[in-house]
């Protein structure tokens, strides 16, 4: 396919995800973000990446986030957050992780493009994206693109709209979240 007609394309499933975007899904996302102090991230792959950012934008926020994966992430307990990407709803060490943390007292938020399967339904509260998501299947907004990237774009973008929102809410300003910023660069 030519470029232009890809890239249209492209922008045009994005939009189809984003409007079927359940607001009071998103608004209990919001909120629980707002009112927790510690915040860990996990996820793999490409969604992975996309966790990786919002944890990054979540400090920069003033909060104390952390990637499930490094090694300098501390213990999770109660009044904590985990945010857990998981495309398919059934990835099995990240479900281990999601059941690890509610059994610490942690609170779990879901992003996933299959909202019936096993981890979803663990969660607190549950984002579904509706994109084509590597491994789904239903009532998913189609895709020229291969395997997850929909639903990979779909999420780096909904977390940036996700920082976005939080920055107004808890209104922190720009000069604020860029003193946050590693200065060593």
């Amino acid at each position: 396919m030519e470029f232009k007609k890809l890239t249209g394309t492209i922008v045009q499933e994005l939009a189809a995800v984003f409007n079927r975007i359940d607001p009071e899904q998103w608004e209990q996302v919001v909120e629980c973000i707002k009112r927790t102090k510690r915040i860990f991230l996990i996820g793999v792959g490409r969604e992975g990446l996309a966790a990786r950012g919002l944890a990054m934008r979540l400090m920069h926020l003033g909060k104390e986030a952390h990637w499930m994966w490094d090694d300098t992430t501390p213990a999770i307990r109660e009044g904590d957050l985990l945010i857990a990407t998981s495309g398919s709803g059934e990835i099995g060490h990240i479900h281990y992780v999601a059941e690890q943390a509610k059994l610490r007292g942690a609170e779990l938020i879901v992003i996933t493009g299959m909202p019936d399967r096993m981890t979803p339904r663990i969660a607190d509260a549950v984002l579904w994206v509706p994109a084509t998501v590597y491994l789904g299947q239903g009532d998913l907004v189609p895709s020229v693109q291969p395997m997850g990237n929909l639903f990979e774009q779909s999420i780096g973008i909904l977390f940036d709209v996700l920082v976005m929102t939080l920055q107004s809410s808890m209104d922190v300003n720009g000069e604020q979240m860029e003193a946050r910023h590693r200065n060593v660069e």
